[in-house]
């Protein structure tokens, strides 16, 4: 199929899945998914393959550099050590269940070790997508350990096909040096590159260079750490922190208007792509594969999703009656949670697109020319499970949360309040000098003040009194975005009637965009 056709029916097919998803009440990547594998039954579907080189290249910088960049490095701080555990000692031990798993169902023990680092990790934009109802604390914890993971599980990825292929002699210094020089050379290729992509940043004022600046900073680091053998993934992770600590200083609103359509249309297309065609690589697999393999795949699948369970539920209660055991500190004790959230994590624990890529990406041949060991199989066990989490999981997360009773958490609307109130005052207290310093007229200055003073009002207002306020903006919003209806309504009439040019419409039309994104924002705090 010429490349130009699969781009057309891919967008067609994410359109499609995308309707169907809201209307049937199933998660997006799950239908996907499916309908990718009802495309592998079209004939001129069955060659399509990307290379495997292409899915860790292409797909992981893009996706991890966003679910890094919108992070809370405050919640990876104050939660580090479980973070920690849970990126190494957790994904380490559920790549070794799983591949001991898939070695009692057959499996050698090389492509069983590389099923098990695929699905070792948990997934950050599936984790985003699906945990949506979770408590600031508990959804940071989930986030971060779904961006670090990925360095540990890759790195045991790489030794399993390594020694798989013929290329890797599988030694325990060997692997302590890998591991190493991915962390470490991981985390310098990160700060490297978002240094040089900061110096760059402030010195390009051009809304379009800037972006291209974004756009490659995330390959540029995964790059350079892939060429010193470190982990790329764990390079683009850094290199997201850091950029999303320091881009506000150094990034104008010009450019960031900019990169956030751009980067959350991008990783969704490129996160709806990727399950389409592991879809048709799944049917492209199960084609080649007798009645009783396929059947003995679906077993040893379900095996798989089981153990992963298992393995993630007693290890978080394991590790943290360990922990309270060595660590008696008053501060630690604040920080306890419920064993009912240990439960909501475990069932939280999505796998995704990581563990997708990681599939499709084995060699399809080693070092001799033969095939790939039970390479359809492991992207064949890879999909079932990267389903069963994301369907089963996904649908039961709202009932457990639930049943989990988090207490209310209304951290994020306190401190929005408190960021508006800060700013709104410290504006007010700066207003004459910086009108002095403008040439702002007095007349200009006292409207400008008027406004501040009100919004300063709103805010400070007791909640007894607010609900009256509060309905007077409503209304105020509703009117002001009705009538800016109407003027882009006339505005395009005049358009039409060919008074002005379309460049000129595009213009007053982009202000008014701009206008009622701001006053649909506001509508929003008021709720």
């Amino acid at each position: 199929m010429a490349a130009l056709e699969l781009v057309v029916l891919l967008g067609t097919v994410i359109v499609v899945g995308g309707v169907l998803s809201r209307r049937l009440g199933i998660a997006p990547p799950v239908l996907l998914l499916l309908l990718g594998v009802l495309l592998g039954f079209v004939p001129a579907l069955r060659e399509v393959h990307l290379p495997p080189e292409l899915m860790l290249l292409v797909f992981l910088p893009a996706l991890l550099y966003w679910e890094a960049l919108t992070a809370s490095l405050r919640e990876i701080r104050a939660n580090l050590r479980g973070i920690v555990l849970v990126s190494t000692l957790l994904v380490a031990l559920t790549a070794w269940a799983v591949a001991a798993v898939a070695h009692a169902f057959g499996m050698p023990w090389g492509p069983a070790w590389v099923l098990g680092a695929a699905l070792a990790p948990t997934d950050a934009t599936a984790v985003a997508t699906l945990s949506r109802l979770l408590p600031r604390r508990p959804m940071g914890v989930l986030r971060a350990e779904g961006l670090v993971n990925d360095g540990t599980a890759l790195v045991i990825y790489g030794v399993a096909v390594g020694v798989t292929v013929g290329e890797e002699a599988l030694t325990g210094g060997r692997v302590t040096w890998l591991l190493v020089v991915s962390y470490g050379g991981g985390v310098l290729a990160g700060l490297a590159v978002a240094w040089l992509g900061l110096q760059l940043r402030r010195r390009l004022d051009d809304v379009y260079l800037g972006n291209t600046v974004t756009m490659l900073t995330p390959f540029a680091a995964f790059l350079l750490a892939e060429l010193v053998e470190a982990s790329g993934v764990l390079a683009v992770v850094v290199t997201g922190l850091v950029m999303g600590q320091a881009g506000p200083r150094v990034v104008g609103a010009a450019v960031r208007r900019v990169a956030e359509p751009f980067w959350s249309l991008g990783t969704y297309l490129l996160n709806a792509a990727l399950f389409v065609l592991v879809g048709i690589e799944v049917q492209s697999a199960v084609r080649g594969e007798t009645g009783s393999a396929i059947g003995g795949a679906v077993v040893l699948a379900f095996a798989v999703w089981g153990t992963v369970l298992v393995v993630r539920c007693a290890f978080l209660f394991g590790s943290v009656y360990a922990i309270r055991l060595l660590d008696r500190r008053p501060s630690q004790r604040l920080r306890r949670v419920s064993d009912r959230s240990r439960i909501v994590s475990t069932v939280a624990g999505f796998r995704g697109a990581v563990s997708l890529a990681a599939a499709l990406a084995v060699p399809t041949t080693v070092a001799s020319g033969a095939p790939f060991p039970d390479r359809g199989r492991i992207v064949f066990v890879t999909a079932v499970v990267v389903t069963l989490t994301l369907a089963v999981q996904g649908l039961a997360l709202p009932a457990v949360v639930r049943w989990a009773r988090f207490a209310q958490d209304d951290g994020a609307a306190q401190e929005r309040v408190l960021a508006e109130r800060e700013s709104t005052q410290s504006a007010l207290d700066a207003l004459p000098g910086i009108a002095a310093g403008v040439g702002a007229d007095d007349d200009v200055v006292e409207m400008v003040r008027a406004q501040y003073v009100e919004r300063l009002a709103l805010l400070d207002a007791p909640d007894a009194d607010t609900e009256p306020d509060r309905r007077r903006q409503r209304t105020e919003t509703a009117l002001r975005l009705a009538l800016l209806a109407h003027k882009r309504g006339t505005v395009i009439t005049l358009r039409d009637e060919r008074r002005i040019d379309d460049a000129v419409l595009r213009q007053v039309q982009a202000r008014l965009d701009i206008e009622e994104l701001r006053l649909s924002r506001d509508d929003l705090t008021l709720d």
